[in-house]
């Protein structure tokens, strides 16, 4: 199995990569948080690896930091939380704030994550509340304030990573609009954040 990927930056999204290891590249599949410290493409990066073989394909997600990876494997343990679900549970929080929502009973937190209702987020804390005591921490949220137009690429990066959660388009540009009008720093992660709580 794949634990550890090392090689060149090709391609990147707010869910999915490809990364180039000596002339191979690979499809990886990652949440907002690690897309969010990934470098420009041509860059090196190294990435854990969660290898998940199913009968018509194996999927590789990856993740920036071992905290990351271990919330991951621990959520896929839960019943009805499969791998795609996962990582939209760790792009719907910064994993600080997920392992904190989890271990304090905040139902209404996580149902605020799309696709993940109130039966979920009370199985979600029931079978992990007591075992998430080696997952710490979180990457920090990115800071600054810079004046953008209309549609700049971070936006674009946003509204891709909302569309891909499940957000209709204008519902997403709307939430977007709001965020920025909000006085939300205009960078990936804290706008996609922002955007993400004001787009129902």
């Amino acid at each position: 199995m794949i634990a550890h990927l090392r090689g060149t930056l090709l391609e990147k999204t707010p869910n999915q990569i490809i990364v180039d290891v000596q002339g191979v590249g690979y499809d990886v599949i990652i949440p907002v948080s690690t897309f969010s410290a990934l470098p420009d493409a041509g860059a090196e990066v190294r990435l854990r690896i969660h290898t998940h073989v199913r009968e018509d394909a194996i999927v590789l997600f990856g993740f920036h930091s071992p905290p990351e990876k271990l919330l991951f494997e621990k959520l896929i343990s839960v019943s009805g939380i499969g791998p795609k679900l996962a990582i939209t549970i760790l792009s719907g929080l910064p994993t600080a704030d997920l392992v904190s929502s989890i271990r304090n009973g905040q139902v209404d937190q996580l149902v605020r994550i799309p696709g993940v209702g109130k039966k979920t987020a009370e199985r979600m804390i029931l079978e992990l509340r007591d075992k998430l005591e080696n997952v710490s921490g979180g990457l920090p949220a990115a800071s600054g304030e810079r004046p953008a137009p209309a549609m700049t690429e971070i936006e674009q990066d946003v509204l891709s990573a909302l569309i891909n959660l499940g957000c209709n388009r204008p519902a997403a540009e709307a939430a977007i609009r709001k965020a920025k009008a909000g006085g939300t720093a205009l960078e990936f992660e804290p706008l996609f954040r922002r955007s993400l709580e004001l787009v129902r």
